[in-house]
């Protein structure tokens, strides 16, 4: 749907049918997936943020223009920095990357995709937020893929069942990496420089990415918790700059929903599954940390793929269990919503571009992302394996709900790709809109 006057019935469905530009919300898909899970590197691994030219003379930037050195991949992707990316890709293969996007759902990419660009999100021709919802869905879901359905079954007046809803199901990685995946994808959230630290949920375990492509032309932010995974998309249909204030609407509006439809609903933490080693880590050398390290934090791990000892700093190694936080740490707290919504910028309206761009490509020499700066920094007002051919508690629900239940998923597998469009209280209950040069952002709750 979008903002506007309604023209057409059953008109373009910006969910399902949009293919978008991603930009840095492709990275924990296309990268952090095939990484891990070929054990290519880990949280822990050290990248050069600098600048650098690759192949066929391609040259990206961080949206700010500077430059960390050397940092770990969880810093990279807690503020979402470019370079590191790019040579994560380089190890992984553009190939491989795509492989793994196409098991996780995503049916839009083309021979043109194979490129180091894709780490950043440069592609032919994008993808629809509901293909972004049932791969970070896949993540959430620990590791299986779940074909996204709008239904879980057809009943007659007589309460007879006439269709059941057959949903493809495939595993693509191990309940031990999508667990690592998680841990890392809470950074954005959780971190210090993190670019959607307002998604925070308060008792709730969050994982989330954010995305900006060139000229601010689409705005995302893709997430989960351990009951729902939702993803927002804003932008035009023919491509206009978005600027609110250096705020991302998509992550305003994602912050908004999830926290509304969290509301009673009780602390939840992604499930730890066995074979998973944690570490305390050097920041500085990417190691094992002893006691004579000062920029240290805790790293997850798949058994067997931790680092060694630091090198570079003295001291005998640090126990873990002496620093890691509580995991029982608000185990019994219930979430309320206190209603009091995120809110763009009141003081700056939107501006946008007089020239009206027809094309949805993103250049592969100039990928923009999040600057952390620009990025709204709000203080914060189980396992999550949600899958299963029974969705619905009822037999007819009204398309606009949310259909799921909040009961405890620990030892369920129910399906978190469902995909749909939210309305303005002044719209009809219809999820169908088709305004063509409106701005529009779509949910896809699970």
């Amino acid at each position: 749907m979008g903002f506007g006057e309604k023209e057409t019935f059953r008109g373009l469905n910006r969910a399902t049918q949009s293919q978008r530009q991603t930009g840095s919300a492709i990275k924990p898909l296309a990268v952090l997936v095939p990484g891990i899970n070929e054990k290519i590197f880990t949280g822990a691994t050290i990248y050069n943020d600098e600048k650098t030219t690759f192949e066929k003379d391609y040259e990206p930037k961080n949206s700010d223009g500077g430059y960390l050195g050397e940092i770990t991949v969880r810093r990279a992707l807690e503020s979402s920095q470019n370079i590191p990316f790019v040579e994560m890709m380089e190890q992984i293969t553009p190939k491989k990357a795509i492989s793994y996007l196409e098991k996780m759902g995503i049916t839009s990419l083309t021979d043109e995709d194979e490129s180091l660009a894709l780490a950043l999100g440069g592609l032919q021709n994008g993808v629809t937020p509901l293909e972004m919802a049932s791969a970070y869905a896949t993540i959430a879901n620990d590791g299986i893929y779940i074909e996204p359905t709008f239904y879980s079954s057809i009943v007659d007046s007589r309460g007879r069942t006439v269709m059941t809803s057959k949903q493809e199901k495939r595993t693509v990685f191990s309940e031990q990496v999508a667990y690592v995946l998680k841990k890392l994808l809470q950074q954005p959230v959780n971190g210090t420089n993190g670019t959607a630290t307002y998604c925070s949920i308060p008792g709730i375990d969050v994982a989330a990415k954010t995305g900006t492509t060139d000229e601010n032309y689409d705005k995302w932010l893709c997430g989960f918790t351990p009951y729902y995974t939702a993803v927002a998309w804003f932008g035009f249909d023919q491509n206009e700059t978005i600027k609110y204030n250096s705020q991302n609407p998509a992550g305003i509006m994602w912050a908004n929903v999830m926290r509304s439809i969290h509301d009673g609903f009780s602390g939840a933490r992604f499930y730890q599954p066995s074979k998973i080693v944690t570490a305390e880590i050097c920041a500085d050398t990417g190691k094992i940390a002893r006691t004579g390290c000062t920029n240290t934090y805790i790293e997850y791990f798949l058994q067997g793929t931790e680092p060694s000892q630091c090198t570079r700093h003295s001291g005998s190694i640090v126990d873990v269990n002496d620093r890691e936080d509580s995991k029982n740490e608000e185990k019994n707290i219930i979430y309320t919503d206190d209603n009091n919504d995120l809110e763009l910028d009141p003081d700056e309206e939107e501006v946008t571009n007089t020239e009206v761009h027809n094309d949805n490509n993103v250049t592969n020499e100039n990928i923009q992302d999040e600057n952390t700066q620009n990025e709204v920094d709000v203080p914060p007002a189980q396992n999550n394996t949600v899958a299963n051919d029974t969705l619905l508690e009822n037999d007819v629900v009204d398309e606009n709900e949310i259909i799921d239940s909040p009961e405890n998923y620990e030892n369920e597998e129910i399906d978190n790709t469902l995909s749909s469009d939210v309305q303005t209280d002044e719209e009809e209950d219809n999820t169908e809109e088709n305004s063509t040069e409106t701005v529009e952002w779509s949910r896809s709750i699970l």
